[in-house]
């Protein structure tokens, strides 16, 4: 699973639905949620999405509908016959993504290469509240 530590800069809300911006290092993050508790603007709060939920994009332009890009280095790639492990880094923060092989291979995947980690906001949740 994969955590990144935020902090809360916006919450858009309609009856229970509520859209939640986070700051991550120079990104802003977006989260849907239908309940919120004890989260408010300020709040530092630790994030998580799952391997399995992170696209990988190479050279990506234009628009997409996917809320979250966080532009990364493949620090590691492990091929496997069917999947492929990917691990990132941005800044201090580690982030793995699990593709197909088959997409790892036509995206010509390297070491070193810079890629956007892309994801749903539907996909992304608060794990827990940091208090520090």
């Amino acid at each position: 699973m994969n955590e990144f530590k935020a902090v809360v800069s916006k919450i858009d809300n309609l009856d229970n639905l509520n859209i939640v911006e986070f700051s991550f290092f120079d990104i802003t993050l977006s989260m849907m949620s239908l309940d919120l508790h004890n989260i408010e603007v300020g709040t530092k709060v630790l994030l998580t999405v799952k391997a399995s939920n992170v696209a990988i994009a190479k050279e990506l332009q234009g628009q997409i509908s996917l809320a979250n890009s966080i532009k990364s280095q493949i620090i590691k790639l492990d091929m496997g016959k069917l999947l492929t492990s990917i691990k990132l880094q941005h800044n201090d923060t580690s982030i793995t993504s699990i593709i197909t092989t088959k997409s790892a291979k036509r995206l010509n995947l390297k070491q070193n290469d810079c890629v956007s980690a892309i994801f749903k906001s539907s996909d992304l949740s608060i794990k827990k509240v940091i208090n520090d």
